[in-house]
């Protein structure tokens, strides 16, 4: 069951992109609120250290109060800056307690494979997955035991056991977790380089040039056996 957590954010005006440059600069991120019906959206900046604390809390579902108004919210979105990694902007979505949502919730794997054991590797296809319940009922993670999983199997969205509280969105034949076999390593003749290749034609025709002078004697001695 997920819990709340009280998020401090200031109103702001829409300010153009030097104005949310400064706001980033003075520690402050903007974001923008919007309500469950969305008919409505308000503007709003958030502490970078406060943002960290919220983060931190182990839950989804957050306390906030703009425009004089408390409001129950959930993280629809987070932008980061695509050099430094840093959040530049963040989205943030009404709720209400007493109406369903949809959320992507982070799958936890457990256990070592057999497979694993026996020389396969895990390939993991899915990092979360979305599910559908009451804001209350909202799992912090989903934990998968992969323990019994042999070289050759996979598990499905299907396989997973959930609270009768929790409705899947992934398509239940999604693949998660598989075990496979490592790829073998072919084995590649080494590439001669310039220079061995120059000093094997040097070689060859050092050869050529012996064989010819070898000729050339046996010619003269018969030759010279001939006169005699």
């Amino acid at each position: 069951m997920s819990k709340e957590f009280n998020l401090n954010v200031d109103k702001r005006d829409l300010t153009n992109k030097g104005g949310r440059k400064r706001a980033l600069k003075e520690g402050k991120i903007p974001g923008v609120y919007y309500s469950h019906d969305s008919k409505e959206s308000l503007s709003f900046y958030i502490k970078k250290s406060e943002l960290s604390h919220a983060q931190k809390a182990d839950t989804q579902i957050f306390n906030i109060s703009v425009g004089g108004k408390q409001r129950n919210v959930l993280f629809k979105s987070i932008q980061y800056h695509p050099v430094t990694d840093e959040i530049i902007h963040i989205d943030l979505y009404g709720i209400r307690m007493d109406q369903l949502v949809s959320v992507n919730v982070v799958i936890n794997i457990s256990g070592t494979a057999k497979g694993v054991i026996e020389g396969g590797i895990v390939v993991q296809s899915l990092n979360e997955i979305e599910l559908e319940c009451l804001p209350m009922d909202i799992p912090q993670s989903i934990d998968i035991d992969i323990s019994h999983l042999d070289i050759g199997d996979s598990l499905r969205c299907a396989e997973i056991e959930l609270d009768d509280k929790l409705n899947m969105k992934t398509p239940e034949d999604q693949i998660i977790i598989s075990i496979t076999v490592p790829m073998k390593e072919e084995e590649i003749a080494p590439v001669l380089d310039e220079e061995d290749l120059e000093g094997d034609e040097a070689l060859s025709e050092e050869g050529e040039e012996s064989t010819d002078s070898d000729e050339d004697s046996a010619e003269d001695s018969e030759d010279k056996k001939t006169e005699e």
